[in-house]
This record gives structure tokens, sequence and C-alpha cells, in this order.
């Protein structure tokens, strides 16, 4: 009987790896080779076989080019718990509409009983700290109004 960690670091693994990339486009190989720190070091030396029985070159993304990094929860800051649902979706709409990148936390939680919700202390709307100062001022009012008028007493 196999176990677990015998199938990852075998042959197979190899194989079945080196079968993946083989049947990956030129583009799709390079656009990997950019992403490798979500990859294990089996995976790595696979691409980078492939990539070299090919000879493509994996060239360093350039500052403009390259995308923001990925945040990680620790990096991520909450500036607004909700109780329901549709309200942090709106809220996390608005930022995303304005280029910010957020994240609902708990949200699959409560989405399953939402009675959870102020057990749990809410949604958690979270942004990277460097935008939450943005952010929570176009959650504050520096977007239009829910209704989508200006409050005007004729």
């Amino acid at each position: 009987m196999a176990s677990f960690g015998s199938k990852f670091g075998s042959g197979g693994e190899r194989s079945r790896l080196a079968q993946l990339y083989a049947a990956m486009s030129d583009g799709e190989l390079q656009q990997l080779a950019r992403e490798t720190e979500s990859l294990t070091e089996e995976a790595r030396t696979a691409l980078a076989s492939e990539m070299s029985r090919r000879k493509l070159a994996s060239e360093p993304p350039s500052e403009e080019s390259a995308p923001r990094r990925r945040a990680e929860v620790r990096d991520l800051l909450t500036i607004r718990q909700f109780r329901d649902l549709p309200e942090a979706l709106l809220a996390k709409s608005v930022l995303e509409s304005a280029g910010i990148e957020c994240f609902l936390g708990d949200d699959n939680l409560i989405r399953m009983d939402w009675l959870w919700s102020n057990l749990l202390g809410g949604i958690k709307l979270r942004v990277r700290q460097e935008d939450a100062l943005v952010a929570s001022r176009l959650l504050e009012g520096g977007a239009p109004s829910e209704s989508g008028f200006e409050d005007s007493q004729d």
C-alpha cells in the first residue's frame, strides 16, 4: 500500500508534470514561469526542463508590467464589518470599481447560516494597508449616494 507522501516526489509525479507542461503552449509556459513562487520544487524543475527543451527563455517581469504582489492575510487591514452579505457585496463592488483590490472575510460562513454573523463579528471587508485610507474615504461618502441621485430638497 502506497502512502500519501510517497506519491509526491516519485517518478510518476515527475512524469505527470512533464506531460502537463508538454501539452501547454509557449505563452502558457512563460506565464507559469513568471509565477513560480506558487509551484513546488519538483514542478519548477519540470517547468525549467520543458522550457529548456523548447529553447524558451523566462524573462523577468519588468517593473511596469509586473502585477502587484499578492496580498497575504497578514498584509490586509479590516476597514469595515457588515452584518448582512448584500451590504458587504455592495461595498466590495464600490472598491473594485475604483480599482482597489479587496476581500471579504467570513462571508462563506455567514452565507451558510446568517445567524453566525453576530458570533463572528460580521463580514469583514479587507484591503491592503496602503489602500485603506482611500478605500475608507470612498465608503464614507466619496462615492455617489446609494440611491444614485443627488439629495435635493425641491
